[in-house]
């Protein structure tokens, strides 16, 4: 017996005292009743259905291959960074993690002021910065991530392309401002020195090294970006550029190679050890320390708990981010590599 049956036997049963016509009346008006509450529950169901839909979209637990987050990273390391989070979420489908590049300053003052958990710098915090969070009973977790290189490029109309590495400094300071100190016999004259910009961790390292403690001289330009200096280097015979060597040394990456026919990348001697060698900066010199302009990258993690954050890195820094790190052109920081050098015949 279905559920009208039943329905119409209850009527019947309820109101048996009345007459025929009047029972046969309660039939059709149960029916009709039925029909409308079936009507008015099949759109409860309805509207149900359409307002959860409507919604928010649930959001995904956050685990160590879960969730949703933001990281903010030194726009030098962009090339290396999008390959590690490209092949990272498509692993892990349920993780969304969302590179935001940015000047070295702008970078440690996200993770100072907690906009973001992890952040992709070449500079450590600083003790007041690390006292402070422990203050604030917040521990910073520093992880070595890969070694870089800061490539000195120039013009392809420049033939000066050996520098030694007291040359370079005295560029820095102002001891040096024309082509024609480096190189008597050269056709340019002006030396202009292009950084990434005025907040960038590029043109901050090179500050250090050299003591440089004074205001940049006026041939020194910031434009926006890495790549922005490559085009600038590449349209200006004169200019002398700074750039994480990561934007030249993916040799799969066409964007990568078409940077690097467009300028020249400067051999540079070793600080103390003159003996008319010049190195530019590939993996196997900037492994052995043989060219002078080599950084540590860090993972820097705030996360109180194993999510995201903590899962990411965790990959970037095993076996498969870390033969992205060697495929980009950088030295791996937690994977052992090895030399190999090729005789020529």
């Amino acid at each position: 017996m279905n559920l009208a049956e039943v329905y119409q036997n209850f009527i019947i049963i309820a109101f048996r005292s009345f007459s025929t016509n009047t029972t046969k009346k309660l039939k059709i008006m149960s029916r009709n009743i039925l029909r409308s509450g079936l009507l008015l529950l099949n759109l409860g169901i309805f509207f149900t259905m359409v307002s959860c839909k409507s919604g928010k979209p649930r959001e995904l637990p956050e685990t160590p291959t879960s969730g949703d987050i933001k990281i903010s990273v030194d726009e030098s390391f962009k090339p290396v960074i999008d390959a590690e989070v490209y092949t990272f979420t498509a692993l892990y489908t349920r993780a969304k993690v969302k590179p935001e590049y940015k000047p070295e300053f702008d970078v440690v003052s996200d993770y100072m002021d907690d906009s973001v958990k992890v952040i992709v710098s070449s500079r450590k915090l600083s003790d007041n910065q690390i006292k402070y969070l422990r203050d604030n009973l917040i521990i910073a977790r520093t992880i070595t991530f890969a070694y870089d290189a800061l490539a000195l490029i120039t013009n392809k109309d420049n033939k000066d392309t050996l520098i030694e590495y007291k040359t370079v400094k005295d560029i820095f300071t102002g001891q040096i401002k024309s082509w024609k100190e480096v190189n008597p016999k050269s056709k340019l004259d002006k030396i202009s020195v292009i950084f990434d910009n005025n907040k960038s961790g590029n043109i901050r390292y090179f500050r250090e090294i050299f003591g440089m403690t004074d205001t940049l001289g006026k041939n020194f330009y910031a434009v926006n970006n890495n790549a922005e200096v490559i085009d600038f280097v590449s349209r200006n015979p004169d200019a002398m550029g700074i750039i994480s060597v990561n934007w030249i040394s993916d040799k799969d990456d066409s964007l990568s190679m078409t940077f690097l026919k467009r300028v020249n990348v400067v051999a540079v001697s070793q600080q103390f050890i003159n003996d008319g060698s010049y190195y530019r900066p590939y993996q196997a010199s900037i492994y052995d320390r043989s060219y002078p302009f080599v950084r540590e990258v860090y993972f820097i993690s705030r996360e109180t708990f194993k999510g995201l954050g903590s899962g990411f890195i965790q990959w970037a820094t095993g076996e498969q981010g870390q033969r992205i790190v060697l495929k980009s052109g950088l030295v791996p920081a937690t994977m052992p590599i090895r030399l190999v050098q090729l005789k020529k015949e």
